[in-house]
Formats: structure tokens, sequence, C-alpha cells
């Protein structure tokens, strides 16, 4: 028997990308767990972001960004760079992150991550609490350690998701197919 709930954020697993993006003064993370691929040709991909988050005003003024997908090792840098905001925090100076200069983008990979992925916006839908910023993929890195014989990323129980409808951070399981 399934029980109705009312309207909520269930759409699970969701992906823990940590988007950092240039700004004035320095360079600032956020954490967001909205995100997705939207389209394969080209390559596009979305995010949301609250409007009142100090991050929100820096990725529409930049138009661009690198999503960085972390490694279950950072949870903690993660969490942290996802609750404190960057008008009060060094994020990469917090976290112990390291920035890396992108080739297409002026926001900096994050050298930590397995995944960084270079992106410049291409619309800005706002819905609700979110507004979704629709970004073209521009360039991808990925840690040599990640790539298998056919050059292709090979998951590994170091990524890891979001729950909404817990609040919980799982790894990824095991290939089934």
């Amino acid at each position: 028997m399934k029980r109705e709930l009312k309207p909520s954020t269930a759409l699970v697993p969701c992906p823990v990308v940590l988007l950092s993006v240039s700004g004035p003064d320095r360079p600032n993370i956020i954490t967001l767990s909205w995100a997705a691929n939207v389209c394969s040709n080209p390559p596009t991909v979305v995010v949301g972001i609250r409007p009142e988050r100090h991050s929100y005003n820096l990725v529409k003024e930049a138009g661009e960004f690198v999503l960085n997908i972390p490694s279950s090792n950072l949870i903690e840098s993660t969490i942290f760079a996802g609750t404190k905001s960057g008008r009060d925090y060094d994020k990469f100076a917090e976290c112990g992150f390291t920035a890396e200069p992108a080739s297409k983008v002026k926001a900096p990979l994050i050298k930590e991550c397995p995944i960084n992925i270079e992106c410049r916006t291409r619309e800005i839908i706002p819905l609700g609490a979110h507004d979704l910023f629709i970004a073209e993929v521009l360039s991808i890195h990925i840690d040599e350690k990640n790539l298998g014989k056919n050059r292709r990323f090979e998951a590994s129980s170091e990524l890891f998701t979001y729950l909404p409808l817990t609040g919980e951070y799982w790894t990824l399981g095991k290939k089934i197919r």
C-alpha cells in the first residue's frame, strides 16, 4: 500500500556539486544538490540557486561557473561550503581546497574534486524559491585515476549523492548492469 504525501523535492537521488565562481575579491564556492544534465547536444546542465544566496549574484554577473563533483572524503568541506556564506568566509581557504585555473572560464576548478565541468550560463529562469540557471558545458576535466581503458569515466564509491527526502548523503552503490 502506498501513502500519498504532500508535494516536495522527492526526486532521488540528487547529485552533489560544488559550484565555484569568480568574484570581485576572491572566488567563492556553493554546495548545490539541485543540478542535472538536461541536453546532450549541446551538452547542457541546470542548477537551482536561491536568489538570496551570496553566490547567486556572483554567478549571475559572471555568466559562467565550474561544477566540481566532490568525492566522499570531501563530505565535511562540502557541507561547510553549503552552510556558510562566502560573504563571511573564504571557502577555498576554510575547506583546504586548491583553486586551479580553468581553460574556458574565469571561475577556478577545485583541484581536489575528481570531476570539474566548466559552464557558461545561457538563461536564468525564476521559478520560486530557486532560480534555474541553464548552462552550456564548455569543457570537462577528469582525474586520470577515474578514467578507464577506453578513456571514459569509471564510477566509483568515492562519489556521493544527496537524498532530499531524508537529508542524508550516500555513496554510490555497485554497478547493477
